[in-house]
């Protein structure tokens, strides 16, 4: 009679856990068609992320990575979608970290606000008008880092001068020169309106 009761515990034991597997594996599989996540998302994201890091792990100074970094979020969201974009946002920063591009680790959720905000505001605003959306995107970006810094600055978080620079102003041109790499390459691959994935339209 033990080992009966025994066995019995033991496939409950055995059974929640792959019921649970199969709760979550369901409910990822319909948040990823919501999302409109596939394989080919996948795969365009992956590559965009790798050549934003390729390009970081040169070394090179801010004036030019990061141009070529915002380029590649708005083409992110050009190309593949705004979800798109806003995971390349949240991978470079870290990137910057780990190659000594950022030097200060608290900025990094400046960085990551900054893009974030431009990959949303350049995918919703896009649909009207792409130049005026990767404007809005690029002054948007500066907006938000900017106020980012602020805020570490009211918290006495110790930021120099240069580091103050680099995280407000220049923001704005790096920005709007990667607004203006995208948008060529994006013009002569005639992409303005691809299949999009995140999007809320579709």
């Amino acid at each position: 009679m033990l080992k009966k009761v025994t066995n019995a515990k033991m496939s409950v034991d055995l059974f929640v856990p792959a019921f649970t597997f199969l709760r979550i594996d369901r409910r990822l599989r319909w948040v990823m068609k919501r999302m409109k996540i596939d394989t080919a998302f996948l795969t365009r994201t992956a590559l965009m992320a790798a050549l934003a890091v390729a390009f970081q792990s040169l070394g090179l100074q801010q004036f030019i990575t990061g141009p070529v970094i915002n380029a590649v979020l708005y083409t992110s969201v050009g190309l593949v979608g705004t979800l798109s974009g806003v995971l390349v946002g949240l991978i470079t920063p870290w990137v910057a970290l780990v190659t000594g591009i950022l030097k200060f680790p608290p900025v990094v959720p400046v960085v990551i606000a900054g893009n974030l905000t431009l990959a949303l505001v350049f995918g919703i605003l896009k649909r009207t008008n792409t130049y005026l959306a990767a404007l809005a995107a690029a002054v948007a970006k500066y907006v938000v880092m900017t106020a980012g810094i602020k805020i570490l600055l009211a918290q006495q978080v110790p930021l120099k001068p240069p580091v103050i620079a680099s995280m407000t102003v220049v923001q704005l041109y790096t920005a709007l020169g990667g607004a203006v790499i995208s948008l060529i390459a994006m013009r002569s691959l005639q992409v303005f309106k691809p299949r999009r994935h995140g999007d809320s339209q579709g």
